[in-house]
């Protein structure tokens, strides 16, 4: 027996409770289910298990329905049909003496959801409609509000104040990674109330943007009057323990936030050769996306406490301030996630700049001890603290530590890239390097470079490769206004193209 399915045999054991609810679904999904995601999401959370009868018995769904199962449900909680707002809700596949079952973790949410129209709220005894109960609906909403700063309404900011480029550079990045994201047919307005970044107050009726929508995309000037004492300060602290050796003081969006984190880190940490199969992986990059991710989506915003990344000699140290959950080290082997600002975080997972709830813990565990030779900690409390051990340069430019990985030596084009992208200071990957390359002559469509790239289909790393190089302005799309034409293809950039005269300078 595995640890997951022994900890998924204890937690039946204990019974239905507030937070956890069995359902048999032997062929397919029971009606009553999304109306326990709904209860769940305006509650605190909880856990369903599809394949379990509501006395415990464990009869596991039948193996030819559990893709379908998967399917099925994935596309009712994203549809605003079914589930309003939206939910983003990831389904996990254990099995359990022999038989599968689907987990499915439901985070509280911070918005008021409806399933077929009627709010559900959760207790002992299950789920209640309180749609008719206008007190219990008051304070939920009231409860919500309270809870999730990133939900507060700012009447006086208009959509002229946010940044309409990043907008539309996040638009591109969704629809990088899926043809048919619905942002793609949105406009501005409507990408922010699908995104539950304009709200309604059900109190005084105005509607307005909302303090995570003005932190993703606000200018400078209204995130500062919004949030006065917003920003995330980044130390290299080696040489110089008094004071510092280099800093970026960051008070810009949430958007722009995590790339300069990202090219801080790049820019001071080494990045050594590693394989995961038959690919290479960067785990520097890997680690602090999550990170990155963390110290941005998981501060409490409404403190003063200046959140910091700090780059020490053998380690790396953040601290952000928090709403705490509990206090201490975190156990990943019973660690129960929990939002803090869960509509920051969906639109980041919706661009990809980071993962399902929990799987980036468990990433930043899986790839730490690999890079730093130690497992990471993280410790909740009032500041919310990440401390990841690292391995230096040596005085030669090799990396030195309790890892000795092998460099991969880099090629002209590689080096090429890096000049061309030196403020992002992150080098051009193999698979970047092809797809410029395949556009070079000539616009290239997504079947094309597949083709070129000897792939069969759209894999994450051509994704994200695709996503980077449309990010840096290395390509842009032929039909920009159609985002999603079937004639639409890519094609280098005048930024692109010097980078390959570059390389060719370099051979010559």
């Amino acid at each position: 027996m595995n640890t997951r399915e022994g900890q998924l045999i204890q937690l039946i054991r204990k019974g239905e409770s507030i937070d956890l609810e069995f359902k048999t679904c032997r062929h397919q999904l029971n009606r009553d289910v999304y109306e326990t995601v709904c209860a769940f999401l305006n509650r605190h959370g909880g856990t369903i298990l599809l394949g379990v009868t509501d006395s415990g018995d464990i009869r596991g769904i039948e193996p030819d329905a559990v893709s379908q199962i998967k399917k099925d449900f994935v596309t009712a909680v994203n549809n605003p049909q079914k589930i309003h707002p939206p939910a983003y809700i990831s389904v996990d596949e254990v099995t359990v003496k022999g038989k599968p079952v689907l987990r499915v973790y439901v985070p509280e949410s911070s918005q008021v959801h409806r399933c077929n129209g009627r709010i559900y709220d959760r207790n002992e005894d299950g789920d209640f409609d309180i749609t008719d109960h206008t007190r219990q609906v008051a304070d939920l909403y009231q409860r919500k509000q309270a809870t999730y700063s990133e939900n507060k309404i700012y009447p006086f900011a208009k959509l002229d104040d946010l940044r309409s480029d990043l907008i539309d550079k996040c638009r591109r990045l969704a629809g990088v990674w899926r043809d048919d994201h619905p942002w793609l047919d949105m406009d501005d307005m409507g990408l922010l109330k699908s995104a539950q970044l304009h709200q309604a107050d059900p109190e005084t009726g105005k509607s307005g943007i909302t303090l995570a929508g003005i932190l993703l995309f606000g200018n400078d000037q209204l995130i500062l009057s919004a949030v006065p004492h917003h920003r995330t300060d980044l130390i290299l602290r080696k040489v110089n323990l008094d004071r510092y050796d280099d800093r970026d003081l960051v008070r810009t969006n949430l958007i722009e936030s995590y790339e300069r984190i990202i090219a801080f880190v790049q820019k001071h940490l080494p990045d050594p050769f590693s394989l995961e199969g038959m690919e290479r992986i960067s785990l520097r990059d890997a680690i602090f996306r999550e990170v990155a991710s963390n110290i941005l989506i998981h501060r409490e915003y409404t403190s003063a406490f200046p959140a910091k990344l700090i780059i020490e000699r053998g380690r790396v140290r953040t601290e952000n301030s928090n709403k705490p959950n509990g206090f201490g080290v975190l156990d990943p082997a019973n660690f129960t996630p929990f939002p803090k600002n869960p509509v920051i975080g969906a639109f980041f997972r919706e661009i990809h700049r980071a993962d399902e709830l929990g799987s980036g813990m468990r990433k930043l565990m899986r790839y730490g001890k690999a890079y730093g030779g130690a497992d990471p900690q993280m410790i909740e409390g009032d500041i919310f603290r990440i401390i990841v051990k690292v391995p230096e340069f040596g005085p030669v430019g090799e990396v030195t530590g309790d890892v000795a990985p092998k460099q991969a030596s880099k090629s002209g084009l590689s080096r090429a890239h890096d000049e061309a992208h030196d403020k992002a200071h992150e080098p051009m990957s193999e698979i970047e390097q092809r797809i410029l390359l395949a556009c070079l002559n000539a616009p290239q469509s997504t079947p094309e470079l597949l083709a070129l790239l000897g792939y069969k289909s759209r894999t994450g790393n051509f994704k994200k490769a695709l996503s980077r190089l449309m990010d840096l302005a290395c390509l842009e799309m032929t039909i920009p206004d159609k985002p999603r034409s079937k004639k639409q293809k890519y094609r280098l950039t005048e930024r692109g193209r010097k980078a390959l005269e570059g390389t060719k300078g370099d051979s010559e």
